[in-house]
């Protein structure tokens, strides 16, 4: 099935082989988070270049004392939003990649069990209730960092949440995607949305996980499998 022209699967040679070792049952988990936060940072690194531009800044002097021209990056403002708690794995690497240091704030989801629909229990968004009082602190660039897109429930919730916080654009990375999923998710708010994943999977168990997929992300992470 073709993936319509907001999404973006990277061709990384190494990226894709660091995906066939995440896969593995046998990574620990601080395999798990090092490949995680690799994997986010090749992704970052191919995203990122797309979505800023560069221009020239003020002068500056080198430790010499020869004059330059600085750079500045655009859009101004932005921020990173991981999805809880697996996205939290994701975060450093994205900051790496940024040549400033920018917000981060935390959206917290869940998949309600029997209807697989998504469930939010967490939003620290600046001012993310509207007010006519207050002007809007959204950020122009909102990057959503989330390890696996799976039914595309939670990560269209998410889209949806930072669109009526007033986000001009959304770039979301995440390691692997249901094909069903990125289209649920691509198709929330196309003009303002941009997903870039590192694998696809084409299949989805009755539970709403990806077949081979790389299990729950979250548990192998925070070590809480059989929980």
């Amino acid at each position: 099935m073709s993936l319509p022209s907001n999404v973006h699967v990277s061709t990384h040679p190494s990226l894709q082989a660091k995906l066939s070792q995440l896969r593995s049952a046998s990574a620990s988990s601080a395999q798990v988070k090092t490949l995680v936060h690799e994997i986010s940072l090749i992704l970052a690194c191919e995203a990122v270049s797309k979505a800023i531009t560069a221009s020239t800044g003020p002068k500056d002097s080198t430790p010499l004392g020869f004059e330059y021209d600085t750079t500045v990056i655009s859009p101004e403002t932005m921020c990173i939003v991981p999805i809880l708690r697996s996205g939290l794995a994701m975060v450093e690497a994205v900051q790496t990649i940024l040549p400033v240091a920018v917000p981060v704030h935390h959206l917290g989801m869940y998949r309600e069990p029997s209807t697989l629909d998504p469930v939010e229990y967490y939003n620290n968004l600046p001012h993310h209730i509207p007010s006519s009082t207050s002007a809007s602190s959204a950020s122009s660039l909102a990057i959503v960092v989330d390890p696996v897109i799976a039914t595309g429930g939670t990560c269209a919730a998410a889209i949806q949440t930072l669109k009526e916080w007033g986000a001009q654009r959304v770039m979301v990375l995440s390691v692997i995607g249901a094909t069903e999923g990125i289209l649920k998710a691509a198709q929330e708010w196309p003009a303002g949305t941009e997903l870039w994943i590192a694998g696809v999977d084409q299949e989805l168990t009755k539970e709403g996980m990806l077949r081979p997929g790389l299990g729950d992300v979250g548990d192998r992470l925070f070590l809480t499998i059989g929980k």
